[in-house]
């Protein structure tokens, strides 16, 4: 059975496409809302992939475009009927866009490469750790508990049935620092060394100096090549950024093949998470 791969990764195709065929028709996104008698920002979140699209709405724009092609309107109807299912976070209500986006993507990619400067990854964090670091860092988020169920979701979801491979790559600082106290910081530790065997491990030691990690966190998903190119993704305090242009993801894999050049091996960095556990305990 094919691996569930949510809405998002289908909005963006459809997105795609029919912002080329609007450039195509020359018809300006002000054109479109206006035959559709909606707003422009409805257009655009279609287009960006941020929402869905009902059938009879799909239709109305293809023909507005000229798109009579039998084999691209079935192509594109299958988009959006891929695109108006519910992904496996639903069942935890609302959330907002960049983090569904997010999900979206993590369920989809068969490759997970990721950089955390200061904190252990979101897949790889125990509940105790979760807990006190969002209540520590966004002490917004009032339950922490359904943060936590929905953290806990991913995990299942991405480590379960048909994983992508995962390479993650944590700075030193991310394993020093004492969230939630000693014995939450050892118990996480601990959950460093009994990781699944397609995730792979890697630590950047103090020891290696100044590196291109030091710019801040970076994930890069892949997917299946009919489904989507890959997108490099940068979560910062001012929001979250998806990149796909060629030049920009060749620099992100750049910056990240370097980190992991400068990171411990897999075995040197278990050696180095046990070391840590063993001070925490002194």
């Amino acid at each position: 059975m094919p691996k569930p791969i949510g809405p998002t990764i289908p909005r963006w195709q459809l997105g795609e496409q029919l912002a080329r065929l609007r450039d195509e028709a020359d018809l300006s996104q002000a054109d479109m809302a206006k035959s559709l008698g909606c707003s422009v920002s409805k257009i655009q979140k279609i287009e960006a992939g941020d929402v869905g699209i009902v059938r009879s709405e799909l239709l109305a724009m293809l023909d507005a475009y000229g798109a009579m092609d039998d084999p691209l309107r079935a192509e594109l109807l299958e988009l959006q009927r891929l695109g108006k299912q519910r992904g496996w976070w639903s069942t935890f209500g609302q959330l907002p866009t960049p983090f569904a986006t997010l999900l979206g993507m993590e369920s989809a990619a068969t490759s997970i490469r990721v950089f955390e400067p200061t904190i252990v990854y979101g897949l790889l964090q125990t509940r105790e750790y979760t807990t006190e670091l969002i209540r520590a860092a966004q002490p917004e988020l009032a339950d922490a508990d359904r943060q936590w169920r929905i953290r806990h979701a991913r995990q299942q979801r991405v480590l379960g049935d048909d994983p992508p491979t995962i390479h993650v790559i944590l700075d030193e600082a991310a394993l020093r620092r004492p969230v939630g106290g000693p014995s939450v910081m050892r118990n996480q530790l601990n959950n460093l060394l009994s990781l699944p065997r397609h995730v792979t491990l890697q630590i950047v030691p103090f020891a290696a100096g100044s590196y291109p990690g030091q710019l801040g966190s970076l994930a890069i998903f892949e997917f299946p090549p009919k489904l989507h190119s890959p997108v490099a993704y940068a979560e910062t305090q001012a929001g979250n950024l998806y990149i796909e242009k060629e030049q920009d993801l060749h620099r992100c894999t750049v910056r990240f093949n370097r980190i992991a050049e400068m990171a411990l091996s897999e075995a040197d960095s278990s050696a180095l998470v046990t070391r840590i556990i063993r001070e925490m305990t002194q």
